[in-house]
């Protein structure tokens, strides 16, 4: 859990720190927390890349910046139907979005799997979670690149 970022170790320790009956509803509570979209991109659904393995139609929009820790901010579109995927959206905006970009991608790939929601849920919608911060490194990785 060391290549966490702070903000994402203090989730991860939120998710373990209560018991696993009651993980599903600490999911539930951050699918409400989920960040609307700015006006700026509410209305450009071409600028979003769709995570296909998500059960639940997820879009997400990264955006490294031009500053020296090159910060990395994160949008996410989800039904509000969609209270499992949204909870995973909102984790990964409230863990990692602000946060500089080095950081991002030092975040180790099994970090869904550290929630300990894995008996609470399909490994269909685990692996919708790993996707998406796979997504999110993989735009950081090319925005820095270009």
């Amino acid at each position: 859990m060391s290549q966490l970022p702070v903000e994402l170790k203090g989730i991860v320790e939120e998710f373990t720190e209560v018991p696993e009956a009651d993980r599903l509803e600490l999911l539930l509570e951050y699918s409400r927390e989920l960040p609307e979209l700015p006006a700026r991109l509410a209305d450009h659904p071409e600028l979003f890349e769709q995570v296909v393995e998500c059960q639940s139609p997820l879009f997400l929009v990264v955006e490294v910046a031009e500053d020296a820790d090159r910060t990395v901010n994160l949008f996410f579109s989800a039904p509000p139907e969609a209270p499992t995927t949204r909870g995973f959206a909102s984790v990964l905006a409230a863990g990692l979005d602000g946060i500089d970009a080095r950081s991002v991608l030092g975040v180790p790939d099994d970090m869904p799997q550290q929630l300990g929601l894995t008996r609470a849920l399909s490994p269909l919608r685990m692996r919708g979670m790993t996707a998406m911060l796979g997504r999110i490194k993989r735009q950081v990785s090319e925005q820095l690149a270009a």
